[in-house]
């Protein structure tokens, strides 16, 4: 069974990273987020066929994110080397054109390890996706199967209820009203 992440601390990391706009490599840790909600999402491998439209859609809503004080960080098994040339790809050769964030490389599999999303037979991390809050405390999880995409929509919408600090029933949407305890 798998051990319950949110409610508790996010499991640090640091990795290399390529950054979105392709022209350079970075470094990025857990703690250079502080004082900002993440949203973390792993993917399976570079050069595929779902993680394009995933990665794609995330980084058109990037600057939807960063006007709510998030920022996105994708990861997966490949290396900094492999996200650039992914990256500096055209997106009809199966590429993913420039990006609105960093991609950031997990060769020892130990950060999709610690997040619980790593095939250990497959060497490629599941679809999870993880909101982690300012203080670095994880607030939201979501894995599933690498066959189906993540939703954009979704992502941002439980980033609002999380920052609305109230108990938000199904469907609620920033504007909506908050349940109240009896």
């Amino acid at each position: 069974m798998a051990e319950r992440l949110v409610g508790k601390p996010a499991p640090d990391f640091t990795l290399e990273t390529a950054l979105g706009d392709g022209t350079d490599f970075g470094k990025v840790s857990l703690s250079d987020y502080k004082g900002k909600w993440l949203v973390l999402f792993f993917y399976p491998l570079d050069f595929t066929f779902v993680c394009p439209t995933e990665i794609t859609a995330l980084s058109d809503a990037a600057g939807q994110f960063k006007a709510v004080n998030a920022e996105i960080l994708g990861v997966s098994v490949d290396s900094k080397h492999s996200h650039r040339a992914w990256i500096n790809t055209p997106v009809d050769s199966n590429g993913l054109g420039k990006l609105n964030f960093p991609l950031g490389a997990d060769l020892t599999k130990s950060v999709a390890r610690d997040y619980g999303v790593l095939i250990e037979d497959e060497g490629v991390a599941l679809r999870g996706l993880f909101i982690i809050n300012p203080e670095g405390e994880l607030q939201y999880q979501v894995v599933h199967h690498n066959n189906v995409g993540r939703s954009v929509e979704e992502t941002y919408r439980v980033l609002e209820a999380l920052q609305s600090g109230g108990l938000c029933p199904i469907g609620w949407k920033k504007g909506d009203k908050h349940l109240v305890a009896k």
